[in-house]
């Protein structure tokens, strides 16, 4: 189901980020080594870098899904639409609605957006933390995607990012699986994101977006509140709240299948 989603990740990646001191692409042991200087200088701790980064690998296979991405879609929005929102998600999709109506009109309250716009993302991202949430270990892809060159700023942000995830208590090491990108959880988070908008609405001290349903909603919940997102309001395309969705997905196609969604949940 995420696959659908990396094809135009690195689009909403392309925000300014910070120039980092590690030069990438020859010997990956030597940029490795390098950036753990750096994430020690940013105050991210001996172990918890030996924990992450100790002899971790460069993963071809990373590079060369990275190197087919095309970073669009191919197919209309009914063609599209028709592949990912059927009757099966749609059931299911009601069914979370009912199972978790409480904790959803908490979200509502305190981030105002809609229980149908957070269920409908959940569903499209991972089948509501059922389906595939990615089975490659985050520090091995993001090492390798700091290490080349293409855009080597952007991902030594996000390997940065998630070394704070760990050293946070938030995950722990053998919890940091996820896709091609480094998207982690059940509505698949990059790092930088976690750290932004993740919310520890359980109560338990951590932001656990592999787990915690409350978290994972609340967050996703923040994401698009912080980005403008207004209850009440219209999410179709063209209004506000579908521009606010773009901090979520850039991709035009995949907020209108957003919106469908949300709307065949509550019966519109």
């Amino acid at each position: 189901m995420l696959r659908c989603r990396l094809a135009v990740v690195f689009g909403a990646l392309l925000l300014a980020t910070p120039s980092y001191a590690a030069r990438c692409g020859g010997s990956f042991p030597a940029f490795v080594q390098s950036f753990s200087q750096e994430a020690a200088a940013a105050g991210i701790q001996q172990d918890v870098i030996s924990q992450a980064l100790g002899g971790v690998q460069q993963d071809g296979g990373v590079l060369a899904f990275d190197r087919r991405q095309r970073y669009t879609f191919n197919k209309t929005f009914e063609q599209y639409v028709a592949t990912r929102v059927g009757a099966g998600r749609i059931n299911g999709g009601r069914a979370m609605l009912q199972r978790h109506a409480a904790l959803l009109s908490k979200i509502e309250q305190q981030y105002g957006v809609p229980r149908q716009i957070l269920v409908a993302i959940w569903g499209l991202e991972t089948d509501f933390g059922k389906g595939d949430m990615g089975k490659l270990p985050v520090f091995r892809v993001l090492a390798t995607l700091a290490h080349d060159c293409r855009r080597t700023d952007l991902f030594q942000g996000e390997l940065l990012a998630a070394l704070k995830i760990l050293q946070r208590g938030d995950l722990r090491l053998n919890d940091m699986i996820g896709a091609y990108a480094g998207e982690i959880g059940q509505t698949q988070f990059l790092p930088s994101s976690y750290i932004k908008y993740g919310v520890d609405f359980d109560g338990d001290g951590h932001v656990d977006l592999r787990h915690s349903v409350p978290d994972v909603l609340a967050s996703t919940a923040n994401l698009l509140h912080s980005n403008g997102f207004k209850m009440g309001a219209p999410y179709g395309e063209g209004s506000a709240n579908f521009e606010a969705m773009r901090e979520w997905n850039r991709a035009v196609i995949y907020r209108k299948t957003i919106g469908y969604f949300a709307d065949q949940l509550v019966g519109r």
